[in-house]
């Protein structure tokens, strides 16, 4: 795809894009805040976008919001907690997806779902398993909003690490059920 393509994308798509995120942040959420129970940057990124979600407007403030779980993320480091900040970062920063064809972009997608499958494998002792298990979970939460938008999207691209291949393998699972 031409990656200068534009996409198109309407605010009520981004709603629902943000609002899957948001689903699968959620889900693993206590393990930052079990960590973490003072800091509650992640926390307030999901306020943030839960907001967004629900009708109201697209915000400075949200943006400010996921770099700020981004921050939390980065001070827990590579545990399940900060893959948890991750997770919310991700769910922020879905209200910020692009209309324009680049691989990337299922980033803002799916990527609340990578980062929270990563949390569960590291709180279960990197167990890849249990965030394949995780990662069907949240594949079941999708709906036909977020797959169609997906399509509009190139694959996920390589690289990312683990957290990468949970992208990918979603991106893929999700095609397949379109």
């Amino acid at each position: 795809m031409d990656a200068r393509r534009e996409v198109p994308l309407t605010t009520d798509e981004l709603r629902t894009v943000t609002a899957y995120g948001i689903e699968c942040a959620r889900t693993v959420l206590e393990h930052f805040t079990a960590a973490h129970p003072e800091d509650l940057r992640p926390l307030e990124a999901l306020t943030a976008a839960e907001a967004f979600a629900q009708g109201g407007p697209r915000r400075a403030a949200l943006r400010a919001a996921g770099w700020a779980a981004h921050r939390a993320a980065r001070d827990a480091g590579p545990t399940a907690a900060g893959e948890a900040a991750r997770s919310a970062m991700s769910a922020a920063a879905a209200a910020f997806l692009h209309p324009l064809a680049q691989a990337h972009q299922v980033k803002h997608i799916l990527g609340a779902a990578a980062h929270a499958a990563r949390a569960v494998e590291l709180a279960a002792g990197d167990s890849h398993r249990a965030g394949e298990d995780h990662l069907a979970r949240l594949r079941a939460l999708s709906d036909a909003g977020v797959r169609g938008v997906l399509l509009r999207y190139p694959e996920a691209p390589p690289g990312g690490g683990r957290v990468g291949e949970l992208l990918r393998d979603l991106d893929a699972a999700l095609r397949e059920e379109a």
